[in-house]
């Protein structure tokens, strides 16, 4: 065989594959895997050949991320971040300082503070007054749906105490029937479509920041899961095409196109031309994102059963389902027999029930197809669904950080739920027990893009660093092996990447090498693990 262009040695490496899990070296010639085993691999090496010592380091798939916003996250990055920042009053602060610095900004825009900063997680128009009170503020909360907008950006966009709540969202209020400055869901967009326009250079930036970043945690490729503008959030699908067009996107990427839900199936045909016109290079756009429901924190998830007031009673509130459960299932029917597939938002055990139902109805059409649907977040799984996701070959999105005792858990999610309902959150365990296939995803900038981190709270079910020894759910808790294999063989299945998630000859050279062996080290250290070279295609695109 020809000399290697790339050798590591040494290993340990960890392949992620059934027939050999374990070699000490690797061999890359182009843009491929070329060997993979132990001293005989040696014998690639050249007089050009560039030689990695892997003594003490962990060489594995890159990561991948199956369910992110990149382009958001990256422009976030260059508003009023509130991502690091938990306490109510450093976080106006916060808010001040950003406005300071940019007099010339007509609009305060940014986001990522956490509910738990705030009584009921309900931040006022007021606190925003008292900071910044002549330009409007719109700031976009931890997850995304929901918004805080101070009394200008209210008043700019007219609403008063006889604004009706959209039909997908609502309006929060004070005594007097004022909107209070809290946004829930679809109400955001009353504000966000006076927002000003991001430009494509804006976005093109925003990506290239994410890209960055995203490399240098070992991610080689991911799924972005909304192309397309939503609530005011501008559609990221020509900067992804103009990059990859131009080369600059060094990262595969696999676009969900956005299913519009004020609208029903005449707007299939525009995917298929949207899907035909956004695939280049490395990025291609063959998935449809539906969002089915919201989430618990607001009580719009939506859920079999009502949720719980501040005593433990039963309310009239079952949460949203943003599309038609009778419509969803002939929507994804005719969505698969196109070759889409189908990328869920189903976080309430109602919406799992209801996603599950849709691709059921699918199969009994269409056949099996093989598009790996999958379903994302997975808050609340019922029982005797959890069968289905194997049966079905749908595909558990999950999103590890979120399964962990944080306030947010505590304080706005389990009181509402009950202690039943409570304890059939982020059912990893049960689910893999269940038979079903896990992809993992971080929902960046909804949380943070690390996999180390994601894969420690699978594994521990504890935040990292966390001074809190309580297990959340500890049952449902997932072994180091099977959590990597969902940040990278999962995940490379879901984005549809054959050829990338193990170490394999023939395979792409999509790896990461880590400044420790995870696998060695005790499970309460992986995230301290960090990532020292990250390579696609056998090209090096971070080294720390």
């Amino acid at each position: 065989m020809p000399h290697a262009d790339l050798v590591f040695t040494r290993g340990p490496v960890l392949t992620m594959d059934a027939a050999r899990t374990r070699a000490s070296s690797l061999a890359v010639t182009g843009e491929r895997i070329t060997a993979v085993g132990h001293d005989e691999v040696r014998e690639l090496i050249g007089p050009r050949t560039e030689v990695v010592d892997l003594t003490g380091k962990l060489l594995l798939p890159g990561f991948q991320d199956a369910h992110i916003h990149a382009v958001g996250g990256g422009s976030e990055l260059a508003a009023c971040d509130l991502s690091q920042v938990v306490d109510a009053e450093a976080c106006l602060e916060r808010i001040r300082s950003f406005a300071e610095a940019h007099p010339d900004r007509e609009w305060i825009t940014g986001g990522g503070w956490s509910m738990e900063s705030f009584a009921g997680g309900l931040p006022t128009r007021h606190l925003l007054d008292s900071v910044v009170p002549d330009r409007p503020v719109l700031l976009a909360n931890r997850d995304h749906h929901g918004a805080w907008a101070n009394s200008r950006a209210l008043e700019l966009a007219g609403i008063t105490a006889g604004t009706p709540d959209p039909a997908d969202g609502r309006i929060e209020r004070e005594a007097n029937g004022a909107p209070s400055g809290m946004l829930q869901e679809g109400a955001t967009g009353l504000v966000s479509r006076l927002v000003p326009p991001s430009t494509p250079e804006d976005r093109i930036a925003g990506l290239l920041r994410a890209q960055k970043l995203l490399h240098s945690l070992g991610i080689t490729g991911w799924q972005d899961a909304l192309l397309g503008s939503f609530n005011g959030m501008p559609d990221p699908s020509d900067a992804y095409l103009a990059a990859a067009e131009d080369g600059s996107l060094t990262a595969r990427v696999t676009g969900a196109l956005w299913w519009d839900r004020e609208r029903g199936g005449d707007q299939i045909p525009e995917l298929v031309g949207r899907r035909d016109e956004l695939s280049f290079g490395r990025f291609r756009a063959g998935s449809v994102k539906i969002m089915q429901d919201g989430i618990a924190e607001n009580f719009t998830a939506a859920m079999t059963t009502p949720y719980l007031d501040g005593c433990g009673c039963a309310t009239g509130n079952t949460g949203l389902s943003f599309v038609d459960p009778e419509a969803l299932r002939g929507h994804v029917t005719e969505l698969d027999a196109l070759g889409f597939q189908v990328h869920f938002h189903a976080l309430g055990d109602r919406a799992v029930r209801e996603a599950l139902d849709a691709v059921e109805a699918a199969i009994a059409v269409n056949g099996r197809r093989g598009n790996r649907h999958h379903l994302a977040h997975l808050q609340v799984v019922h029982p005797t669904d959890l069968p289905r996701f194997a049966e079905l070959g749908a595909i558990a999105n999950i999103q590890p950080l979120w399964a962990a005792h944080e306030p947010q858990m505590d304080e706005l999610t389990i009181p509402f739920l009950g202690p039943e309902r409570a304890a059939w959150q982020y059912p990893f365990g049960s689910l893999l027990r269940a038979g079903a296939t896990l992809a993992a995803g971080s929902d960046w900038p909804v949380s943070s893009p690390n996999p180390l981190e994601g894969i420690h709270v699978a594994v521990n079910r504890r935040e990292p660093g966390s001074e809190d020894e309580r297990v959340f759910l500890p049952d449902q808790r997932i072994d180091l092996l099977t959590a990597l294999a969902a940040y990278t063989a999962g995940a490379a299945h879901v984005n549809g990447h054959d050829d990338a998630g193990s170490l394999r000859p023939g395979h792409l050279a999509d790896l990461v090498v880590l400044d420790r062996d995870i696998l060695a080290g005790p499970p309460e250290g992986i995230a301290e693990a960090v990532v020292e070279r990250t390579y696609v295609g056998g090209a090096l695109v971070h080294h720390s």
